[in-house]
């Protein structure tokens, strides 16, 4: 039986390796993240026959960021396929729009904080303002929280300092860079194992390359689960 807290990222290249990947983990998953990089391949269409015609919870994972009036438009428009979690980023103009959007149906606004695979080097760069990751994170969080999102996206590592917010009551955490003891981090910098995630107070944590790219997809799935169980 698959542990919703498990959601796998389909961060294949296209369609018919998603399904054949879906296929392949059947019963030991039960929810998925499509992203942006899958959108332009077919993306919406794999979100709309995974939850449509195999009962799939899905997390459409396509982060908006543009005007208010862009934005309320675009979610509304998602928000009639019936998923299940939409990211947007955290930018409290930019959640106020996704919730307008989203009004009438059950799909959860998601507030991007700063991305995990960001580190301080990264934000300089991107002339963000100074200070701690994990402060600016919470601060974020918090802004994001208190104009409507359903919940966040944080690394791991700020996941507790979230669940501390008094925002953060009854909302949601979803954790990327969750990385297997011993899988290799790939892009991400800001890491920790399944278990310690959901201990840190995340709900749900994303894995995607150390189940698709595993010799044994099935199996690496199964021990993420018995590692959350």
């Amino acid at each position: 039986m698959s542990d919703d807290r498990l959601i796998v990222a389909l961060d294949v290249p296209n369609v018919l390796d998603g399904l054949e990947l879906a296929k392949t983990l059947g019963s030991t998953v039960n929810f998925y993240k499509i992203g942006l990089g899958m959108l332009t391949s077919g993306g919406l269409a794999l979100a709309n026959e995974l939850k449509q015609e195999h009962g799939k919870r899905i997390f459409l994972d396509m982060k908006f960021f543009d005007i208010g009036a862009t934005v309320e438009a675009a979610v509304r428009g998602v928000a009639q396929f019936d998923l299940d979690f939409l990211t947007v980023h955290g930018d409290p103009h930019v959640v106020r729009a996704a919730r307008q959007g989203a009004a009438g149906s059950d799909m959860k606004i998601l507030a991007v904080t700063i991305l995990t695979s960001l580190d301080r080097d990264d934000l300089d760069a991107s002339c963000i303002k100074a200070g701690q990751i994990t402060d600016l994170v919470q601060e974020r969080a918090g802004r994001a929280l208190a104009n409507g999102a359903d919940g966040v996206i944080a690394s791991p590592q700020e996941a507790a300092l979230i669940r501390a917010l008094p925002e953060a009551e009854g909302k949601l955490i979803v954790t990327p860079g969750v990385r297997p003891t011993g899988a290799a981090l790939g892009d991400q910098k800001r890491v920790m194992t399944p278990a310690k995630a959901i201990a840190n107070g995340a709900d749900h944590i994303v894995v995607g390359r150390p189940i698709w790219q595993a010799a044994d997809p099935r199996g690496a799935a199964m021990s993420i689960q018995a590692e959350l169980a």
